[in-house]
Parts: structure tokens; sequence; C-alpha cells
């Protein structure tokens, strides 16, 4: 079955149908149209599936794919032209190029956090560079994974995209195949086993994982918008963010204000029973509920704590002085708590940020320009904010991507068509002169080569 799914697509693809401009945007207008036109779908979709709320999902899932389509829409022409570069003197006479061309059939495998945007923003990338795609969504929602079946293959042919849905086993089957890419995003464990199975067929690949992304504040941060910014962006989708902040580095001296001032951001929030707001998500299962509802188990609570698991609910929690060897500092987090840690000096923040793989995002609340740009040089990381959090993958002129454990390759925006287009280099010589340095016997020409280069 998935063998015969990916034969079509390449033969599909071999048509060269794909590769059309007019055929390209056209594509993606429908699919525009179609988005819209099932807007509160979407929404109703993605509420059934973890209660998350509409203003969340318009923002981050629906607005979000919208501005990539009219990106795309507005650019590809413009994009997908032969680039002409400066030739090399060596190769005179000559101009040279950079042709962009469609890998072929792509894999595409998204999460469950942000289950519509994270399977259609690498998906209308993939499309409007000419590939075809076969898109694997998470089954842990299922009913947004539904829904993109039905968007899907009302717009297009099977045999140019088409929405699997199933199991981790489904993915496991289509990964024994020879793609010509794949764009995983997900756990860094999953990505090791993607990044396995491609690599038996040198197959291309784009892994968005995460990790532990550290925000550090120091004395000069303003305290009170420090912790407005930090629950917005940790307890969005109930902290289930790859770019969320995971823990705290804190300057000690400014601690019990920092806690004072995100007791009351909460509450502004989610009011003083979170469980009943009608902006605060559940956890995505159960299983992912007792993992979390564990990483309690011996911390010191400052604020929240509380857990029912009839509806995978806990409260925005935050934790005071969380040991380097507690199971809540082990691994990234990917929900609703956020484990306090205070420092002293730089030797302390380079001591815990050190102990973990390089981080999908980090943070830092300072006013300190000196502070800020000894941070960003010292440690490696995907990307990040200076006195906010998350907004980096708001501008799509911004590469959004990991480093290391965090991920390979990066997309958004003309990075996006970047990543799912060959860069393919042509010399087209001119016959009307033909420098015989080159050609045998070379005889003594080692000096003219060696006199050319120096020039060169």
């Amino acid at each position: 079955m998935f063998s015969e799914i990916l034969k079509n697509q390449k033969v599909y693809f071999k048509t060269q149908e794909t590769k059309s401009i007019a055929f390209r945007i056209a594509a993606l207008q429908n699919l525009k149209a179609e988005i819209i036109s099932k807007e509160q779908a979407i929404l109703n979709a993605i509420h059934m599936d973890f209660n998350k709320p509409a203003f969340e999902t318009y923002i981050t899932e629906i607005s979000v794919v919208l501005s990539e389509i009219d990106l795309f829409i507005k650019n590809i022409k413009a994009w997908s032209k032969p680039k002409r570069v400066l030739p090399a003197l060596l190769n005179f006479p000559s101009s040279e190029y950079i042709y962009k061309d469609p890998y072929g059939a792509v894999l595409i495998i998204s999460p469950w956090n942000y289950p519509f945007q994270l399977a259609i923003a690498p998906l209308i990338s993939a499309i409007a560079c000419g590939n075809t795609v076969v898109l694997k969504p998470s089954e842990l929602t299922p009913n947004t994974s539904k829904l993109l079946a039905t968007i899907i293959s009302k717009i297009f042919k099977p045999e140019h995209v088409l929405v699997l849905e199933g199991n981790a086993e489904t993915a496991t089957n289509l990964l024994q195949l020879n793609w010509d890419y794949i764009f995983f995003t997900g756990s860094v464990n999953v990505g090791k086993t993607v990044a396995k199975a491609a690599a038996k067929h040198l197959t291309p690949v784009t892994l968005e994982l995460g990790g532990k992304n550290p925000c550090i504040i120091d004395q000069t941060a303003d305290v009170k918008l420090s912790a407005k910014r930090i629950v917005w962006g940790k307890f969005l989708n109930a902290g289930q963010t790859c770019i969320a902040p995971d823990y705290i580095l804190i300057k000690a001296s400014i601690k019990n204000e920092f806690y004072e001032a995100l007791k009351n951001e909460i509450t502004i929030a989610y009011g003083s029973n979170p469980e009943k707001s009608t902006d605060y998500t559940r956890i995505i299962n159960k299983h992912n509920f007792e993992r979390l509802k564990s990483f309690l188990d011996n911390e010191t609570i400052i604020y929240g704590g509380e857990t029912n698991p009839e509806t995978n609910y806990i409260s925005p929690t935050v934790l005071d002085e969380s040991k380097r060897s507690s199971k809540v500092m082990k691994e990234e987090i990917f929900g609703p708590i956020l484990p306090v840690i205070s420092y002293s000096s730089f030797k302390d923040i380079e001591e815990i940020i050190y102990n973990y793989q390089k981080p999908l995002a980090l943070y830092i609340f300072s006013t300190n320009a000196k502070f800020q740009t000894k941070l960003l040089n010292n440690f490696s990381f995907g990307g990040g904010a200076i006195n906010d959090t998350i907004i980096q993958f708001t501008n799509h002129r911004l590469p959004f991507g990991g480093v290391g454990y965090s991920g390979i390759g990066a997309y958004h925006g003309k990075n996006s068509f970047k990543t799912f287009t060959h860069q393919k280099s042509i010399v087209k010589k001119a016959n009307w002169l033909d420098l015989p340095f080159r050609y045998a016997p070379y005889g003594n020409k080692i000096k003219t080569i060696k006199t050319l280069l120096k020039w060169l």
C-alpha cells in the first residue's frame, strides 16, 4: 500500500506538472480558500482534541498558515527563477547560475501540539516548491487529523498531496521507503529514528526537535513585565510548545519579587482557578498527564500544583530551586511546569546550561547590553529573544530551526523555499574562446597556473 502511494507520487512528479509556477499558485489559492471556509471547523477540531481556546488556535495555527500561503503566492515566481552569479575567472568565458529544483516526493511527519499549523506550514512550502507530499499527522489529535485529510482530499489529487492517518506503525512503514525528502517535527528520540531511516537511503532531512530552553533573568530586568511575558510564553498551549521557556535562571536578589509578579500575572491571565478558565488548554493525553504529574514529586511548589486526571488538567505551576538531579530537570518538560533556579555568578549559569544539549531556544531578560552579548556569544541554541519569549517564531524573515540535538535545518518564509528545493549549479560555457592552459600535455604550465591563481 505505502510503496504504491510513493510510486504514484514519483510517477506524477515526472509529468512535470507540479513544476509549473501557475500550477503551484493555483494550488495555494485553492488551499487558502478551503482553510478560510473551514475556519470554524478547525477551531472546533483542535478544541475537541485538547481544549485549546479559539484565540490561541487562530493566532498560532490558522493565521500563521494563511500568512505563509500569501507570502509564497507573492514571491514564488521570483524565488523560483534561476539566479545568475558572478562567474569564476577560471571558467572564462561563461555565465553561471543557480537553478532551483524541487526534490520530488516529500514525506512530512507532523506533531500533535500545534496539529494544524505544524502540518500545513511545511506542506505549503513543499507544494509551493513543486514537490509532491505525503503528510502523516499525529494520531494524538484525531479530530484535527481527520479534518486535515478532508481538506487536502478536496483540493489535491492523491498522487500530488495525500494525508495518511494512522499510528506510529504507519509512520514507521512510511520511513522505510525511499523518499526524496523527509520533514519531521517532534521529539529528539523519534527524530533519531527518522534520521536513521533516512540515512538508509541517503535521504535529506529537516528535523525540528526541542530541548530544555533556558530563560535567564538578571537584576536589571523589568521584573513585572518579564513575568507577564514569561507567563504568556510558558503557559500558552499549557506549555506544550517546543520553544517555550523550560526553566528559569534568575539572579538570587530578585527571585522573591519575581515570584510575586509571576503569581499576579498567572491570576490575571487565568483567574484564581485556572481550571475554570476558558483560555487554558489541557494536556494532550493521559500518558503525558501522568509524566508531567510525576515531575511534581519531591518539589517545592511556589504556585499551582493542582491536577485533575479526569480532564488531563495541570494548573500553571511554579517550582522553587529544583535540583539538577530531579526528574523535572532531566528532560524537556513540555507542559505547564516552570522550575526556577537562582544564580549568583555567570559561572553558575554556564554550569547549568552546559549540563544539557544545545536547546531550540534561549531567552534573556536584561537591560544590560554586555550581559546580553555575553550570553548570546557563549551558548549555542536554535534561536531566541531578549526581553520576551517565543516571538522569534513570528517573523518569516528569521530562519526557524535547531542546532545539534534540537534539530537539523530550518524553515519559515524564504528559508522554507530553500529547504524544499535543491540548489542546482550550472555553468554555461561560451565557445568563442577556449583557453589552452588546462589541457594536457601540461609541460611547465604549472608556473602559468600558479601565476594566474595569484591574481584571482
